[in-house]
Protein backbone atom coordinates (compact mmCIF):
# COMPACT_ATOMS: atom_id res chain seq x y z
CA UNK A 1 0.00 0.00 0.00
CA UNK A 2 0.82 3.62 -0.42
CA UNK A 3 1.18 5.73 2.28
CA UNK A 4 1.97 9.06 0.89
CA UNK A 5 3.45 10.28 -2.07
CA UNK A 6 6.06 13.42 -2.08
CA UNK A 7 6.88 15.54 -5.02
CA UNK A 8 6.45 18.20 -7.16
CA UNK A 9 2.69 19.28 -8.64
CA UNK A 10 2.93 18.73 -12.19
CA UNK A 11 -1.27 19.31 -13.16
CA UNK A 12 -4.24 19.39 -11.04
CA UNK A 13 -7.87 19.21 -11.64
CA UNK A 14 -11.15 20.32 -9.47
CA UNK A 15 -10.83 16.18 -8.28
CA UNK A 16 -7.03 15.32 -8.81
CA UNK A 17 -3.38 15.83 -8.76
CA UNK A 18 -0.88 15.05 -10.79
CA UNK A 19 2.72 14.93 -8.59
CA UNK A 20 5.76 14.06 -10.82
CA UNK A 21 8.19 11.59 -8.04
CA UNK A 22 11.29 11.34 -10.08
CA UNK A 23 10.22 11.28 -13.11
CA UNK A 24 6.91 9.25 -12.21
CA UNK A 25 3.72 10.32 -12.23
CA UNK A 26 1.15 9.79 -9.84
CA UNK A 27 -2.59 10.36 -10.34
CA UNK A 28 -4.54 11.04 -6.84
CA UNK A 29 -7.84 12.19 -6.27
CA UNK A 30 -7.67 14.97 -4.29
CA UNK A 31 -10.46 17.41 -3.66
CA UNK A 32 -8.45 20.52 -2.49
CA UNK A 33 -7.18 22.31 -5.26
CA UNK A 34 -6.99 25.57 -3.38
CA UNK A 35 -3.86 23.74 -1.97
CA UNK A 36 -2.09 23.33 -5.14
CA UNK A 37 0.45 25.30 -7.35
CA UNK A 38 2.10 23.84 -10.36
CA UNK A 39 5.55 23.33 -9.41
CA UNK A 40 5.13 22.77 -5.54
CA UNK A 41 6.61 20.38 -3.85
CA UNK A 42 4.51 18.37 -1.27
CA UNK A 43 3.27 15.40 0.99
CA UNK A 44 0.11 14.00 -0.08
CA UNK A 45 -1.24 11.28 2.43
CA UNK A 46 -2.24 8.23 0.26
CA UNK A 47 -5.12 5.88 0.54
CA UNK A 48 -4.99 3.15 -2.36
CA UNK A 49 -8.08 1.72 -3.07
CA UNK A 50 -8.65 -1.31 -5.29
CA UNK A 51 -11.19 -2.56 -6.72
CA UNK A 52 -11.74 -5.59 -9.40
CA UNK A 53 -11.54 -3.07 -12.16
CA UNK A 54 -10.00 -0.08 -10.60
CA UNK A 55 -6.67 0.51 -8.65
CA UNK A 56 -7.27 4.01 -7.85
CA UNK A 57 -5.39 6.92 -4.94
CA UNK A 58 -7.36 9.13 -2.63
CA UNK A 59 -4.54 11.75 -0.86
CA UNK A 60 -5.51 13.62 1.60
CA UNK A 61 -3.55 17.14 3.47
CA UNK A 62 -2.86 15.64 7.04
CA UNK A 63 -2.66 12.24 8.68
CA UNK A 64 -6.14 13.43 10.57
CA UNK A 65 -7.74 13.90 7.54
CA UNK A 66 -6.64 10.35 6.02
CA UNK A 67 -7.75 8.76 9.85
CA UNK A 68 -10.78 10.03 9.31
CA UNK A 69 -11.36 8.79 5.72
CA UNK A 70 -10.45 5.35 6.83
CA UNK A 71 -13.24 5.56 9.34
CA UNK A 72 -15.74 6.79 7.02
CA UNK A 73 -15.15 4.15 4.47
CA UNK A 74 -15.72 1.54 7.48
CA UNK A 75 -19.42 2.61 7.69
CA UNK A 76 -22.12 0.83 5.50
CA UNK A 77 -23.04 2.25 2.40
CA UNK A 78 -20.36 5.04 2.11
CA UNK A 79 -17.60 4.37 -0.49
CA UNK A 80 -14.32 6.61 -1.15
CA UNK A 81 -15.45 9.28 -3.17
CA UNK A 82 -17.94 10.03 -0.92
CA UNK A 83 -16.06 10.04 2.04
CA UNK A 84 -13.15 12.27 -0.21
CA UNK A 85 -16.01 14.66 -1.04
CA UNK A 86 -17.13 14.84 2.61
CA UNK A 87 -13.75 15.61 3.98
CA UNK A 88 -13.45 18.53 0.80
CA UNK A 89 -16.78 20.33 2.05
CA UNK A 90 -15.70 20.59 5.76
CA UNK A 91 -12.55 20.73 8.31
CA UNK A 92 -11.92 17.72 10.45
CA UNK A 93 -13.04 19.11 13.82
CA UNK A 94 -16.13 20.45 12.11
CA UNK A 95 -16.98 16.11 10.80
CA UNK A 96 -15.92 14.83 13.79
CA UNK A 97 -18.35 17.53 16.01
CA UNK A 98 -21.30 16.50 14.16
CA UNK A 99 -20.66 13.36 14.57
CA UNK A 100 -20.47 13.14 18.48
CA UNK A 101 -22.89 15.45 18.60
CA UNK A 102 -25.44 13.82 16.34
CA UNK A 103 -25.66 16.51 14.13
CA UNK A 104 -27.87 14.62 11.44
CA UNK A 105 -28.60 18.25 9.55
CA UNK A 106 -25.03 18.99 9.24
CA UNK A 107 -23.85 15.66 7.67
CA UNK A 108 -26.78 15.44 4.95
CA UNK A 109 -25.60 18.79 3.88
CA UNK A 110 -22.50 17.15 1.96
CA UNK A 111 -22.57 15.53 -0.88
CA UNK A 112 -24.28 12.09 -1.34
CA UNK A 113 -25.61 12.00 2.01
CA UNK A 114 -28.84 11.57 2.92
CA UNK A 115 -31.10 11.06 5.91
CA UNK A 116 -30.49 7.49 5.96
CA UNK A 117 -26.58 7.63 5.47
CA UNK A 118 -26.35 10.25 7.49
CA UNK A 119 -27.96 8.34 10.66
CA UNK A 120 -25.80 5.19 9.74
CA UNK A 121 -22.70 7.64 9.97
CA UNK A 122 -23.49 8.64 13.45
CA UNK A 123 -24.48 5.32 14.50
CA UNK A 124 -21.56 3.71 13.53
CA UNK A 125 -18.87 6.03 14.17
CA UNK A 126 -20.47 7.89 17.30
CA UNK A 127 -17.94 7.88 20.14
CA UNK A 128 -15.12 6.13 18.56
CA UNK A 129 -13.89 9.38 16.38
CA UNK A 130 -12.34 10.61 19.81
CA UNK A 131 -10.78 7.38 21.42
CA UNK A 132 -7.51 7.47 19.62
CA UNK A 133 -6.33 10.79 21.04
CA UNK A 134 -4.23 10.99 23.63
CA UNK A 135 -6.47 13.19 25.69
CA UNK A 136 -8.24 10.33 27.92
CA UNK A 137 -5.35 8.27 28.57
CA UNK A 138 -5.30 8.09 32.06
CA UNK A 139 -8.40 7.39 34.46
CA UNK A 140 -8.53 10.80 36.31
CA UNK A 141 -8.73 12.55 33.26
CA UNK A 142 -11.41 10.26 32.03
CA UNK A 143 -13.61 10.96 35.19
CA UNK A 144 -12.67 14.67 35.01
CA UNK A 145 -14.62 14.28 31.21
CA UNK A 146 -17.56 12.08 32.83
CA UNK A 147 -17.96 14.84 35.55
CA UNK A 148 -18.17 17.64 32.85
CA UNK A 149 -20.93 15.96 30.71
CA UNK A 150 -22.44 15.14 33.79
CA UNK A 151 -22.67 18.45 33.95
CA UNK A 152 -24.37 19.73 30.91
CA UNK A 153 -21.12 20.19 28.44
CA UNK A 154 -20.69 18.42 25.04
CA UNK A 155 -17.63 16.40 24.14
CA UNK A 156 -16.67 19.58 21.50
CA UNK A 157 -16.18 21.93 24.34
CA UNK A 158 -15.15 19.32 26.18
CA UNK A 159 -11.54 18.35 24.27
CA UNK A 160 -10.06 21.51 24.13
CA UNK A 161 -9.96 21.38 27.82
CA UNK A 162 -8.89 18.02 28.39
CA UNK A 163 -5.70 18.67 26.21
CA UNK A 164 -4.62 21.62 28.66
CA UNK A 165 -5.17 19.23 31.03
CA UNK A 166 -3.22 16.35 30.11
CA UNK A 167 -0.05 18.61 31.36
CA UNK A 168 -1.65 19.40 34.88
CA UNK A 169 -1.90 16.99 37.63
CA UNK A 170 -3.95 16.97 40.20
CA UNK A 171 -6.90 15.06 41.91
CA UNK A 172 -10.35 14.86 39.82
CA UNK A 173 -11.82 17.25 41.94
CA UNK A 174 -8.82 19.84 41.33
CA UNK A 175 -8.62 19.39 37.36
CA UNK A 176 -12.60 19.29 37.35
CA UNK A 177 -12.29 22.60 38.96
CA UNK A 178 -9.90 23.83 36.31
CA UNK A 179 -11.68 22.53 34.09
CA UNK A 180 -14.79 24.44 34.71
CA UNK A 181 -12.50 27.72 35.16
CA UNK A 182 -11.80 27.14 31.67
CA UNK A 183 -15.03 25.97 29.94
CA UNK A 184 -16.45 29.51 31.93
CA UNK A 185 -14.17 32.05 29.90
Amino acid sequence: MIGFVRGKVHAYGMDYVLIDVNGIGYRINFYHPEALSIGKEMTIYTYQNVREDEISLFGFLSLAEYDLFIKLISVKGLGPKIASNILSRSSVESIVTAIETGDIAFIKRMPGIGNKTASQIILDLKGKLVEGEDVQSNETLNDVSEALKQLGYKSAEIRPVMKKLEKEEGSTDELVRKALAMLIK
